[in-house]
């Protein structure tokens, strides 16, 4: 089968349209996480979305199982090729043009595989925006960021991406291709399809084009760091600035101290922010397209959170370089994290209004399963996200760290249900999430699911065994 897969390959697709040494397939196996993946059949690298069909008609014919990946971002295992199952790795690299911008329309089409910064840096010579925001945007691909729904530092203003997407075109498992690439910001006839493969992992289709919203380039922006006492007045200073900032508020981040001494340790150039050390801090952002006085806005807020006693000092940038240090404490304290090795990693979503309680009775149970356990606890408060992560007691063994964090896990999503929460805010479900996702859904969501799974990928070939168990006979 492999051997006919390959010649099928270096066929219809080229010499460097597929992949299969060892040593040129290695990357496709490994993610931002350090999870690693199994030898896959072949890597594809088609170029063009009929390449993409074909590829999937023949492993629809031959029952080849297939797995799409995009920039190797993901954190849940999604993307990886499997372990039990030889399966042929398709990746969207080379399908990666933008095919048409209109700034008058606030619209632009894309191939999947076009790197998020690329896009974001061609609608901006046009005057434009895109709003989507990630650590990863220098290498992400917008195919994976539209099949995991990403979220990202923006969602609080300019939603997840389910919102910013207009129209899509998608390689379906037997190789028909469904498209509707219509750039309308209005369309209201008949089943929204292209809903059905946004978040759903590659599971349902391939994502090969979209067509993305745009808005007006904000001309000047303002970012500012806010030390404050604790979650409770963090929480209470996110409902001021919303009411304070006009819509304008587009970022509003929760930083505990552990998070910045875990990014002054990573970035040794980063000097502490402020003059004093803060149990959390807050990392706000507020832009414009039109002329506003936006010093006067935060200088506003912060007056008035001095004044309820929500925050005790703050600094506001006071130019873009100013502004990007204090983003690098964001970005920075993520490899700091990395660096300490195995950990906790959540992502999870909860009511605005109960985010405070939850942290607490989180930070309770934390410690009554590990005293010694250290809570990393930041995310995207303005819109529920919150990454509640553990790290483990250093003297423990990895046998015993993995098995501490499983417990904490398992009573942490728990107690995210009793909140009526989400396991997950944007990082999907993969391979990693899956027990955890099976048993929270009810008996409707889960023969939907499955009916909508048997109808599109009948054999069962096509991200197997993510989100949903492997199909019968899989």
């Amino acid at each position: 089968m492999r051997d006919a897969l390959i010649t099928f390959l270096q066929q219809s697709l080229g010499p460097s349209g597929v992949l299969v040494d060892g040593k040129d397939t290695e990357r496709y196996c490994l993610d931002w996480a350090g999870a690693r993946g199994a030898e896959p059949l072949a890597v594809a690298r088609p170029a063009s979305v009929d390449e993409v069909a074909q590829v999937m008609r023949y492993c629809h014919q031959h029952d080849i199982p297939v797995v799409p990946q995009g920039g190797g971002s993901g954190l849940v295992e999604g993307a990886l090729p499997d372990h039990h199952t030889p399966e042929l790795v398709l990746s969207l690299e080379r399908l990666n043009r933008i095919r048409h911008l209109d700034p008058l329309n606030f619209t632009v089409s894309v191939d999947a595989g076009c790197v998020l910064q690329m896009i974001k840096d061609a609608v901006q010579a046009e005057d434009c925006f895109f709003p989507l925001a990630l650590g990863a945007q220098g290498s992400c691909q917008i195919g994976g960021n539209i099949s995991t729904n990403a979220g990202g530092l923006n969602v609080l203003r300019y939603g997840m991406m389910r919102q910013l997407v207009l129209g899509l075109e998608v390689v379906l498992p037997d190789g028909r291709i469904l498209s509707d690439m219509r750039p309308l910001h209005k369309n209201n006839t008949g089943y929204d399809l292209k809903q059905l493969f946004i978040g759903a992992e590659g599971t349902l289709g391939i994502v090969t084009g979209a067509v993305l919203k745009l808005g007006p380039r904000p001309i000047h922006s303002r970012t500012a760091l806010i030390g404050c006492p604790d979650v409770q007045s963090v929480m209470r200073l996110y409902g001021l600035a919303r009411r304070s900032c006009c819509d304008l508020l587009s970022a509003f981040e929760l930083i505990p101290r552990a998070c910045i001494e875990l990014a002054l340790g990573a970035a040794p150039a980063l000097k502490d922010p402020l003059d004093s050390t803060h149990p959390v801090y807050v990392l706000l952002e507020v832009g414009a397209s039109g002329e506003l006085d936006l010093d006067a806005m935060i200088e506003t807020l912060f007056s008035k959170g001095l004044d309820q006693g929500l925050l005790s000092d703050g600094v506001l940038a006071s130019s873009e370089s100013q502004a990007a240090q204090l983003w690098q404490f964001r970005e920075a304290m993520l490899e700091g994290q990395q660096r300490r090795g195995l950990h906790l990693r959540t992502d999870i979503a909860l009511p605005i209004s109960s985010l405070d309680a939850f942290h607490q009775q989180a930070e309770q149970l934390v410690e009554r399963l590990a005293h010694d356990a250290e809570v990393i606890a930041y995310g995207h408060v303005g819109d529920g996200n919150l990454h509640f992560n553990v790290l483990p007691p250093a003297a423990l063994s990895d046998d015993d760290k993995q098995a501490l964090l499983h417990d904490i896990e398992e009573q942490l999503f728990e107690l995210v249900a009793e909140f009526d929460g989400s396991i997950s805010a944007e990082h999907g479900i993969g391979r990693v999430k899956q027990n955890a996702f099976l048993g929270n859904l009810s008996a409707p969501q889960y023969d939907i699911m499955r009916g909508l799974k048997r109808l599109l990928d009948p054999r069962g070939n096509l991200s197997a065994g993510r989100i949903l168990p492997r199909s019968d006979g899989r």
